[in-house]
This record gives structure tokens, sequence and C-alpha cells, in this order.
């Protein structure tokens, strides 16, 4: 997905042809998951960045059934995963995850374009397993999150859960590692990024993979 140019002030920042195009990314990515079972009910949200100036994600609509999003099932936020009003589809308004502020978030402290949010089992085992990181090595699947397959310590964060999305905000800026596109939220899910929606549903298989793995073995 490409940026649109920068709307004038009091402008949309956001076309019909650019909500379109992030509806059925965000809905292909969701029935994914949730025919992995790692979007059960309604758990679990993802977001898709638009454009970088002025900063606007497109987040999947809060209650809906992740299998069975449609393109038009979405919210479009600002920097601080408020919904901008000017940059919404027609009809009746959706409301936004609680976590867009999260997703936001991440976008301001990393360079992705996108990121995941999935509740599956090992995240939630793991997390409450090892609360203080979850420490993987000389595994190859650690090189599908960019890292080497031996010699190298790679740890997954883990932070305690909140319903204050500032507080859980601050807790993950201070935990994220540098080169790691993942982490865990205690007793919830794991948050995963990427540069584009193809690179996160990447890294949100290999970290599940890696969490499986753990908890299988360790």
């Amino acid at each position: 997905m490409t940026s649109p140019t920068p709307a004038p002030a009091g402008s949309p920042a956001v076309t019909a042809a650019d909500r379109a195009a992030a509806g059925t990314v965000l809905a292909r990515e969701a029935a994914r998951f949730a025919g992995l079972g790692w979007m059960r009910g309604t758990s679990g949200n993802l977001s898709v960045v638009i454009s970088h100036d002025p900063v606007r994600l497109a987040v999947t609509a809060s209650g809906l059934d992740k299998g069975e999003l449609g393109p038009d099932d979405l919210v479009v936020v600002d920097g601080a995963g408020v919904p901008v009003a000017a940059d919404q589809g027609p009809g009746t308004p959706r409301k936004p995850s609680a976590e867009a502020a999260l997703h936001a978030r991440v976008v301001a402290l990393t360079d992705a374009r996108a990121v995941f949010h999935v509740h599956t089992l090992q995240g939630v085992q793991a997390g409450a397993r090892w609360p203080g990181g979850v420490e993987l090595s000389d595994l190859e699947m650690l090189k599908g999150i960019g890292r080497s397959a031996h010699d190298e310590k790679v740890v997954i964060p883990v932070i305690a859960n909140s319903q204050d999305m500032a507080v859980l905000g601050d807790r993950l800026e201070a935990a994220m590692v540098e080169g790691v596109p993942a982490v865990i939220v205690a007793s919830h899910g794991m948050y995963v990024w990427g540069k584009d929606p193809m690179q996160a549903r990447h890294h949100v298989e290999i970290v599940q993979w890696l969490l499986e793995y753990k908890v299988a073995t360790g």
C-alpha cells in the first residue's frame, strides 16, 4: 500500500480507495488468523498504516467476528488511536478496538506499517511461565524474524497487562528489544509488527511457532 498525498488542513486524508485497499488486507489477514484459532470470537485486532503525514491507521472494528470481516469493517484513527470523522467511510459509524492507541504507539516507535494483535494459547502460556521475557536460541526459525539461528540469545519481551492504553504503551516502549518485532502482553496475547502486512503475518507465524516450541520443551 502506498501513502496518499497529504490533504490540505481540514480535508479528508484518506480516500475511498485507501479505505477499500486497507479493508481488503485487514479482512484477509483476520480470516487467516481466525481460521488458525488465533482470533477466537471477536478477539484480537489488526491495523495497517494508510498514511504517515498525517498519521492514519486502518484498524479492525470492535465487536465483529474476525473470520467474517468485510472491506468496510474498519475504523480510521490518527496517531493517538482516535477515530477521525472526516476519514471514515459511509454508513453506520463503527467503533475501533480499545487498543487502537497501542497500535498507533507501535507505529510511532518503529518503522512498522502493519501491527497485528492475536490471542494464542501459547502466547499466554509463555507470558505466564516466563514473565521476565521468553528466551530463545539455536533455532533456525529465528531467521524468520531477522535474528541469527545460532550463537545468539533472543528475548521476546513480556509486559504486564493494563486496561489503560497509555500505561500499556509505556510498558511496551520500555520493554521493546531492538530487532525483535513482538511483545507479549501477559494474560492477554501478543503484538507483532512488520514493514508491510505480509511481513507482519510472517512474523506472527514465526513468533507463534517459537512460542509453541518453547512451551512444549521449556
